[in-house]
């Protein structure tokens, strides 16, 4: 049975997607309750699966990844057992930065970081010949319009 989570539960939730090093003092005098309540609603939200985790936001470009793009892969088969390896096998390889499995007529779109066309296109020789894929196609990206690693919050769905 999953509990309902209230107001404070959303303040919590708000106030740790915009900043996740925030200390549990300072988290609990913004969302108004003492720091053990605080602690433990937050250790609550992470049992739940609510908070799965907590990372650090790279910035690609400066790491040297200068090329993000799309690769939307169709499977020869859409057979329960060919894409749950494909997907296993999509965690092998390190340029996929994202994945989606899809419905309609493409089964799989990665989100693609490398440090230049050719790596791309060399990655891209390996995702088409890998075993169950019928075809790939591939879209570079020129800008990036949004980056929002957040879920809206509670009254901010539009």
């Amino acid at each position: 049975m999953v509990r309902r989570i209230d107001a404070i539960d959303w303040n919590i939730l708000r106030e740790l997607q915009g900043d996740g090093r925030i200390t549990n003092v300072e988290l609990s005098q913004r969302v108004g309750i003492s720091a053990p309540p605080c602690l433990r609603r937050v250790r609550a939200l992470e049992e739940e699966g609510i908070i799965k985790g907590y990372r650090a936001l790279l910035d690609e470009k400066k790491l040297g990844f200068d090329l993000m793009a799309f690769a939307m892969v169709h499977l020869i088969s859409q057979a329960e057992g060919d894409l749950s390896a494909f997907a296993a096998q999509v965690e092998r390889w390190p340029l996929v930065r994202a994945c989606w499995m899809l419905s309609g007529e493409t089964d799989f779109i990665l989100l693609c970081v490398a440090p230049d066309l050719r790596t791309f296109q060399n990655f891209v020789l390996e995702l088409t010949g890998a075993p169950n894929v019928r075809n790939v196609k591939t879209a570079l990206t020129l800008q990036q319009s949004k980056d929002a690693a957040v879920v809206p919050m509670e009254g901010e769905t539009r």
